[in-house]
């Protein structure tokens, strides 16, 4: 067989993992063992897993996750009063399937932002689309956006994907241009894309951050009533520990 055309046709046709996967075969002396449908498969097994793992990291780009955090990591021992069974259900990803939310909510430094983005990666691994921003930013980024003419193209960024995770909400009240932008965010997903919020702030004080009585309405509205919510507590994670003593 003439191994170098087999491999220039893989590449014309972008299979570049099963022309990887045929070289490592061509050069393994027991790869003459195989027979035709076990060479197949194994050509189309490693096809499958090269297009899974460009498309993961497509997706990863264009998350842009602020942490490298992953589910499998998540320590439930720590003492912030994690729901364990609650998150275990949130990682399997159905309530992003039925375009639902997640409110994080805790002090400072318990891991909101961790666990939202061990979220977001795991929902990336199971072919979702996400993306995440931190609400103060992506405000900024929307009011230079205005100017330039991106703004059309940004909401529709944070309106089409299926996980928006929205990064620290509530560090300062809502102007009159940020009230509209979340109302238009939150109007364009409610029914079609799931949305995570963290926030510092307790949910029954939302209200007053938006500011506009009838505005806060609509916005929680559709934030609130199909939201379920992790309540974190306790001390920051990031304090250093205390040095053990060694007895004299």
């Amino acid at each position: 067989m003439l191994t170098h055309p087999t491999i220039d046709q893989l590449h014309q046709l972008g299979l570049t993992g099963m022309a990887r996967a045929f070289t490592e075969l061509e050069a393994n002396p027991k790869s003459a063992e195989l027979s035709h449908a076990e060479w197949l498969g194994l050509l189309l097994d490693r096809e499958a897993t090269d297009r899974y793992e460009r498309r993961l990291r497509a997706r990863l780009r264009f998350a842009r996750l602020r942490h490298q955090a992953a589910v499998e990591d998540v320590d439930y021992r720590a003492a912030r009063g994690l729901d364990r069974t609650l998150f275990q259900a949130l990682i399997g990803g159905r309530w992003i399937d039925q375009a639902q939310n997640l409110i994080i909510e805790g002090p400072a430094g318990v891991g909101k932002s961790w666990l939202a983005c061990a979220l977001g990666q795991k929902a990336c691994r199971d072919n979702r689309s996400v993306l995440y921003q931190r609400i103060p930013r992506m405000f900024g980024d929307l009011a230079l956006a205005r100017g330039d003419g991106r703004y059309p193209r940004l909401m529709r960024a944070l309106g089409g994907v299926k996980l928006l995770i929205l990064d620290d909400w509530g560090l300062e009240p809502l102007g009159p241009d940020q009230r509209h932008d979340m109302l238009e965010i939150v109007e364009d997903r409610y029914g079609r894309g799931a949305t995570l919020i963290t926030s510092q702030i307790p949910v029954d004080r939302w209200h007053d951050l938006i500011g506009e009585p009838t505005l806060a309405d609509a916005i929680l509205d559709r934030i609130i009533h199909n939201a379920h919510r992790l309540q974190l507590s306790g001390d920051s994670l990031r304090k250093p520990q205390a040095p053990k003593t060694v007895a004299a």
